[in-house]
């Protein structure tokens, strides 16, 4: 098994997300995705279309009662097998609002469900 290299912890959770990808300013497609996974630094994305790896994205992800928003530069991309598409997402911009609702989110996950690795 790889060893795993990730500074950031990711929580399995499927959370609704408002996905933009733009090209020079302006929003060329968009849709309601889903994350499959989270952390503080990004997210395993589910759409019904792919998204290029390199190409920026913004995205409104709703947590519990909030919604927070972010842009983020796909990463790598998963052709799925039920005709869907799973995009890892990095995150390049969060304000320290979507920051602090993130983070407050994985704590409280992680005191519901512990890793069982650790």
């Amino acid at each position: 098994m790889a060893d795993e290299k990730r500074k950031h912890v990711r929580v399995n959770s499927l959370n609704l997300s408002h996905v933009a990808v733009g090209e020079r300013d302006e929003t060329v497609k968009q849709a309601i995705g889903r994350t499959l996974n989270v952390s503080e630094t990004g997210i395993l994305l589910e759409t019904h279309f792919p998204i290029a790896a390199q190409q920026n994205v913004s995205l409104t992800i709703g947590i519990e009662e909030d919604l927070v928003e972010m842009k983020g530069k796909v990463v790598h991309l998963i052709d799925g097998e039920t005709g869907r598409f799973e995009m890892g997402v990095e995150f390049i911009n969060m304000n320290e609002r979507a920051r602090r609702i993130l983070k407050e989110f994985i704590r409280e996950y992680r005191q519901i469900k512990p890793d069982p690795a650790a």
